[in-house]
């Protein structure tokens, strides 16, 4: 018997991305009117930005150059750049922030290379910290001392930001645990920690902190303002967090809480080997924002008189000096420099998704 001929039709040619993006852009009258207003607009930015930035741009001459022209003002930068990033910590010092600060990026990077996780990890920050608060702290090995009140600026922020949230991450699963407990007390005690910490503002915590820490303390025993500020940031950081790890616990299927308990394993075993290491991975974007937002939030500190990185910008944009030479310099470089940052975590965070397959297919 004769087998039928199988006929295959070849699928229409596809179009090219550029033809498709034209045919999205201006499919209909009115998204061709938008996209039309939408390229005028970013026209118009580019050309303005481009002359103040480029062409009309002040290279020499100082603060009184500055005034009198109406480009971007260079100087203000060669004069001001290591103020801007360190502020208030002696100049001839600068070297010893810049050393710890890069010790704290150098630390952060090798912590986002998922093939050197492992518990040396732990290892390696006690002595990056350690390190680092030798460098700025200064006391030993012939190292100037320097002042917690002259720590400022750029380094400041980052060691806010990464202790923090560095001891507010265990913190809050702990937190997480306990709220999820079956135990009435420990949960009771959870939330109410947890909400009543998320119902108020970092500031007011930041002035609890600096007020009332004090107040518990032995008699002739104070506690050092950078500490208030950390101790402050570390608690409201770790609210959060828990909050965002106890949804991923509820993600996480019943089913594995048995599987867990047919394996023989305790309650910590199977948290620690089957339940967090899956809630955490389902929860990577909110810890990102969270990280994200904390790093930004860091300039409430100068409520209680820490010169964070953006206090350091507008104490240079207000020296007698520059007032009204450098209207808009120190506010960009400030905005480079958290989105610099900010971007650079969320995309961590969308590769850390795709490596760990949390997105859904």
């Amino acid at each position: 018997m004769q087998e039928a001929s199988i006929i295959r039709i070849a699928p229409p040619p596809q179009p090219g991305y550029f033809k498709r993006t034209l045919g999205a852009l201006f499919a209909t009258p009115l998204n061709a009117i938008v996209t039309l207003i939408c390229l005028w607009l970013f026209w118009l930015v580019l050309k303005g930005s481009y002359g103040w930035l480029i062409a009309r741009m002040v290279t020499e001459g100082g603060s009184t150059a500055c005034r009198a022209g109406n480009g971007f003002c260079l100087p203000f930068f060669q004069a001001k750049l290591r103020f801007l990033i360190f502020g208030v910590y002696p100049y001839e010092e600068h070297w010893r922030a810049g050393s710890a600060m890069l010790l704290f990026l150098a630390g952060l990077g090798i912590s986002m290379i998922p093939r050197f996780w492992g518990r040396w990890l732990l290892v390696l920050w006690t002595g990056i910290v350690v390190a680092s608060f030798v460098l700025i702290s200064g006391g030993i090995f012939g190292l100037k001392p320097i002042e917690t009140s002259q720590w400022s600026g750029l380094p400041l922020s980052l060691i806010l930001t990464t202790v923090g949230l560095a001891l507010g991450f265990p913190l809050g699963v702990i937190l997480a645990l306990a709220r999820a407990s079956n135990l009435p007390a420990i949960r009771v005690l959870a939330i109410v920690f947890i909400e009543v910490v998320r119902g108020v503002p970092l500031i007011s915590i930041l002035f609890m902190a600096s007020v009332m820490l004090p107040l518990f303390m032995p008699t002739g025993l104070t506690v050092d303002k950078l500490l208030r500020a950390q101790i402050a940031i570390i608690i409201f950081a770790a609210a959060y967090i828990a909050e965002a790890v106890r949804g991923g616990l509820q993600a996480i299927p019943r089913g594995q809480h048995e599987a867990a308990g047919a394996l023989g394993l305790h309650y910590w075993q199977a948290m620690r080997q089957i339940i967090l290491p899956q809630a955490i991975k389902i929860v990577i974007p909110p810890l990102v924002n969270i990280s994200i937002g904390f790093f930004q939030d860091t300039t409430l500190v100068t409520i209680i008189g820490l010169l964070d990185f953006l206090s350091t910008i507008r104490a240079a944009m207000t020296d007698p000096e520059w007032i009204g030479a450098a209207v808009l310099e120190g506010y960009l470089f400030a905005a480079f420099v958290y989105l610099v940052f900010s971007y650079s975590m969320g995309a961590y965070s969308r590769y850390l998704e795709r490596r760990l397959r949390t997105g859904h297919d």
